[in-house]
């Protein structure tokens, strides 16, 4: 991964492949943001004009590359934009997804060079946070399947990424933002990790090597894990999850992960979907829309990821992680629609549908989780094509038994920069899921189908427990163009989420 330094050397002296300076939109054109004067200063005060002569505005996104002046030791000037340009007010300042989505796209246009010092505005600890985590973001690439150079370095016909980022006007010295730094480097790698998971076809993650990754991990950074393998799972009476996993010849796994330090007095339980492969299984998507769910097993990255980064971090909050892994495929031993499955929990659930698969696994795996009494729990699936009609592609959906605590996720949500929305559990749609024959059946109404899933998975949290539903389907898997420090593929979205509750928690403030 890219390797972050903090710099306070001046932007012309610094060795480099290139400089990267933001721009914003102004009133009347481009306007020169804060950490670029010195760059502004060796184009005699017109850097502005000679950037709106090259077709720059400053709209976020954008990014123009211009020699540098003459005297510099980078040889290049790379001009993000970072959007509408802050209003005059002496407290005014860039928001920190503003910087980190400049920091990512010139991360990204960067890819082959060795160096690259990003005089982006930093006027504190959050902002380094920012624009370090944006780098880190943008610059990832995904390139395990393709071949190599002879030399072992970049994919033939690709860009290696960028290899250095230097963060101009933060301070080495500074606690803090020596903190910010790392503290961007613990989110992004699992971030990334997390990203690599979703991205890796389905014919080498099946849920037995999803879970020998989670326990290398947990290895590392000693964090307790528990696999529970079919033997342990038919034990214990989780119909759920291998009746979901009955038709492959991969079979299922529920991984705990527990991460408790000794000072913790609060616990947070995170529960993901795994599916690491979705057919539909007997009731089969047609063709068009299998192709890309390998990504079917985003929630339970992202719930991996966070719980290795509080860690990392070292947060004050016990964090339970509990992947539901599972392959729905169609077979002669798959779950068929109208079986009856007896769940953990001890409900019956009647199938009628087993492309409705993942609320399946996800409600054993909340029951187990329930079973600890944690303060939260917060579940995290690329659940219902519904919840992509209702939100698009780039937000997901918050649900929620706790009116205050669906606002809180939400605002976490927000501060980290991950577009979410909160939705309604309607009680009128409940009467949907009942079922004749069953406790409750997996299918409803289709007209508020996320919802619907949502009030499914209800029926399996604790009485009294906090909990909340994170239906990420839309912005898992990002099929378009890279945007900002998105890349194409998987995305890693919901992990910053759930590291910010985390966060929140220990610091006591969690609504």
């Amino acid at each position: 991964m890219t390797a972050l330094t903090l710099s306070t050397a001046a932007a012309p002296g610094l060795r480099a492949d290139a400089i990267v300076i933001g721009v914003a939109k102004g009133a009347k054109g481009p306007v020169v943001a804060p950490g670029a004067e010195a760059v502004d200063k060796a184009y005699d005060g017109h850097l502005a004009g000679v950037l709106e002569t090259l077709g720059a505005s400053g709209a976020e996104g954008e990014v123009t590359k211009l020699p540098a002046p003459s005297g510099f030791k980078a040889p290049l000037v790379v001009a993000v934009g970072l959007g509408q340009e802050p209003g005059k007010d002496a407290n005014a300042a860039f928001d920190a997804e503003a910087l980190r989505k400049a920091a990512g796209c010139a991360a990204r246009a960067l890819a082959g060079a060795k160096k690259a010092a990003f005089a982006l505005p930093v006027g504190d600890a959050a902002d380094v946070r920012a624009i370090g985590e944006g780098v880190l973001l943008g610059a990832y690439s995904f390139d395990t399947y393709k071949e190599t150079a002879p030399s072992g370095g970049a994919a033939k016909n690709g860009k290696a990424p960028l290899g250095e980022a230097a963060l101009l006007g933060a301070r080495p010295r500074d606690k803090e933002h020596k903190a910010a730094v790392q503290r961007a480097v613990a989110v992004a790698e699992e971030l990334n990790r997390a990203r690599d998971l979703v991205n890796t076809p389905p014919n080498d993650l099946n849920p037995e090597a999803f879970a020998a990754v989670a326990v290398a991990a947990a290895k590392e950074h000693g964090i307790k894990v528990q696999v529970l393998d079919v033997k342990a799972l038919q034990k214990g009476g989780y119909g759920g999850i291998l009746g979901v996993g009955a038709g492959s010849a991969s079979g299922p796994r529920l991984v705990k992960l527990s991460y408790t330090p000794s000072r913790a007095r609060k616990h947070l339980a995170f529960v993901g979907k795994g599916i690491t492969y979705d057919s539909g299984g007997i009731s089969l998507k047609p063709a068009g829309h299998n192709e890309t769910m390998k990504c079917d097993m985003s929630g339970a990255a992202a719930v991996f990821a966070a719980v290795v980064a509080a860690a990392r971090l070292g947060l004050e909050v016990n964090v339970t992680g509990w992947l539901a892994l599972a392959e729905n495929m169609p077979s002669g031993s798959a779950t068929r629609p109208g079986d009856v499955l007896r769940m953990y929990s001890g409900k019956t659930v009647e199938v009628l549908n087993t492309d409705a698969e993942g609320r399946l696994v996800l409600a054993d795996a909340l029951w187990a989780a329930s079973q600890e009494k944690p303060d939260a729990i917060v579940d995290v699936a690329t659940l219902t094509g519904a919840m992509m009609l209702a939100l698009g592609s780039r937000t997901f959906g918050i649900m929620a038994n706790d009116d205050a605590f669906r606002s809180t996720v939400h605002e976490a949500a927000e501060e980290v920069g991950e577009p979410a929305w909160p939705m309604p559990l309607p009680e009128h749609l409940r009467k949907g899921i009942d079922s004749p024959t069953a406790d409750i059946a997996n299918m409803g109404e289709r007209m508020g189908g996320g919802l619907v899933a949502g009030l499914f998975l209800r029926e399996f949290v604790g009485e009294g427990i906090t909990w909340a539903h994170l239906d990420i389907a839309g912005p898992a898997f990002n099929e378009g163009g890279p945007f900002g420090y998105t890349p194409k593929g998987g995305t890693g979205t919901a992990v910053r989420t759930l590291v910010r509750l985390a966060e929140l928690t220990a610091s006591g403030d969690l609504g």
